[in-house]
């Protein structure tokens, strides 16, 4: 096992209804097909239209493994209570024939899936008790966050969503007519954010109806979305998007989901790109995992490609302990060596802040390294 400066190696393998049209103009930014300057990606839309890829990808993990030339090589879960969902923007990403590729550890459902691990829960950061009302949850001061959809553009096997009772939470329409009253009488909530599954799994005409709804209350300053859309089906962000985004009277602000650099290809830095060029501050969080990123090496390259791309690092998660994740566990002191290392070799800027979601806490809990 070859060892950095901190003594920290590698470690062993081991379409929706309900909300009416919108009359809002979504005439497409100049900016977003000029791209920038400064060796800065071109900011285009990639050709394939996103919908196209939620239909084409990959249901089960034994069709993923074909693809991969992997077949029979790794022991699968017997039963995936939580569906397999790879779509072929990020298939194309994994290398074929390496059973430990670390976007393949994300999404593929393996056999350590149906162990029992002691404290390891179906809703392991007290989602359902921080219900305030149908599709709305209420965690922490001045911010609420909307269930808006199930769906997703991947199945990330750590998902802490994975066992959510999506069918009594979510949907569009009336469904959020709640929701809606509810913020409306709330003026202590300044920020609402967009949850799921993913709000970019919406069309433009169901997310910008909700958008218009969230404007109309005039305490709301701010509307964070918060996908990994961007990443993994980069063709989801259009001009139409990035107008929509940018002419909402609350600010908006995109946080993405990114665990390895090896998620970034050319489309991905395209819809970067086309959000910050449009005026959208975008913020990145990422998830310690076993096997995938608890190296320095490996974060530190993640964290590098992300200021370039001009996006803030925002938070590294401590895995949250949902069923069928404990193989992605790393312990909290190996994450602080992790992080200490990074703050020598990162601006501060650049350095993520380690956190943990803990059931009832007021705020994400720091994980402070010693």
């Amino acid at each position: 096992m070859n060892k950095d400066s901190a003594g920290i190696g590698r470690p062993e393998p081991a379409l929706h209804q309900g909300i009416p049209q919108r009359s809002r103009s979504l005439a497409a930014d100049r900016r977003f097909v000029a791209g920038g300057s400064r060796r800065r990606p071109q900011a285009h839309p990639p050709a394939q239209d996103w919908r196209q890829s939620m239909k084409a990808a990959i249901r089960d993990s034994a069709t993923l493994l074909e693809h991969l030339g992997l077949a029979g090589q790794v022991p699968l879960c017997r039963d995936e209570a939580f569906p397999t969902f790879v779509p072929p923007e990020f298939l194309a990403r994994i290398r074929p024939g390496d059973p430990d590729d670390p976007l393949l550890r994300q999404v593929l459902a393996v056999a350590d899936e149906e162990q029992t691990v002691a404290g390891f829960a179906a809703d392991p950061v007290g989602d359902l008790e921080a219900t305030a009302c149908q599709g709305l949850l209420q965690k922490y001061d001045g911010r609420a966050l909307m269930i808006t959809t199930a769906a997703c553009g991947i199945h990330c096997r750590y998902c802490f969503r994975r066992e959510f009772p999506y069918g009594d939470m979510s949907g569009v329409g009336t469904h959020w007519n709640d929701a809606i009253d509810f913020l409306s009488q709330r003026k202590d909530i300044d920020e609402v954010l967009l949850s799921g599954g993913d709000p970019l799994t919406l069309t433009d005409d169901v997310l910008g109806g909700l958008l218009d709804r969230l404007n109309q209350i005039e305490h709301v300053r701010r509307i964070r979305l918060h996908s990994r859309m961007p990443i993994v089906i980069p063709s989801r962000v259009t001009p139409e998007l990035v107008s929509m985004l940018r002419e909402s009277r609350a600010t908006s602000w995109m946080v993405v989901h990114c665990n390895h650099a090896s998620e970034i290809d050319g489309d991905v830095e395209a819809s970067i790109a086309a959000l910050v060029d449009g005026g959208i501050p975008v913020l990145n969080q990422a998830v310690l995992l076993r096997g995938v990123n608890d190296d320095v090496a490996t974060l530190e390259t993640l964290c590098r490609r992300m200021i370039d791309l001009r996006v803030q690092p925002y938070y590294l998660h401590q895995l949250d302990r949902v069923r069928g994740a404990a193989h992605f566990e790393v312990s909290p002191d190996r994450g602080q060596a992790i992080v200490k290392e990074l703050r020598k070799r990162l601006p501060g800027y650049a350095v993520p802040t380690y956190v943990q979601e803990q059931c009832g806490a007021a705020s994400k809990t720091p994980i402070a390294d010693t």
